[in-house]
């Protein structure tokens, strides 16, 4: 096949103590989300989308919550470690459309720094990294700012054997 889609989701709870890294960039707020890695929803959501594409799992099959390697670790080396198995099964990236679901903290000013970040990652161009975000208007538990959730899509491209 020359192209394959996947979709990704991640959620991770808000919790005091911990820094707030979305897209691999550090955010300014009063919490931070739970998780064994940084718990970057973002980059895990694009990391899933990835490997549903290769069909390969999810990220917790590659990376476990019980592997001390993983404690604390930045989620860019694991969306690198995903690439590179794109890459190994002869794709690469295409394209990766994304939605935060966020109530707090407004994330406007942040989101060319996550396009940045993640298309160097995939060594691919920042106009092939669309970042979305909204909130969930008061409801649920991500609208009382329990959480935050993301949501990707990617296309992985056969590469060229030529």
């Amino acid at each position: 096949m020359n192209y394959r889609t996947g979709i990704g989701y991640d959620i991770h709870r808000l919790v005091k103590g911990r820094k707030l890294i979305l897209g691999g960039v550090e955010i300014p707020y009063s919490k931070g989300l739970e998780g064994h890695s940084d718990a970057d929803v973002l980059l895990h959501a694009i990391c899933d989308a990835i490997l549903g594409a290769l069909g390969k799992g999810d990220i917790g099959e590659h990376f476990p919550n019980t592997d001390p390697l993983y404690k604390n670790v930045s989620s860019l080396v694991l969306l690198g470690k995903i690439n590179d198995l794109a890459q190994g099964e002869g794709y690469h990236v295409n394209n990766v459309d994304a939605v935060i679901q966020a109530e707090e903290p407004c994330l406007k000013e942040y989101k060319s720094q996550m396009r940045f970040r993640i298309a160097d990652q995939l060594a691919i161009d920042e106009s092939c990294v669309n970042i979305k975000a909204t909130t969930q208007e008061g409801l649920g538990a991500l609208g009382k700012g329990e959480g935050i959730a993301a949501f990707a899509t990617v296309l992985l491209m056969k590469k060229n054997t030529n």
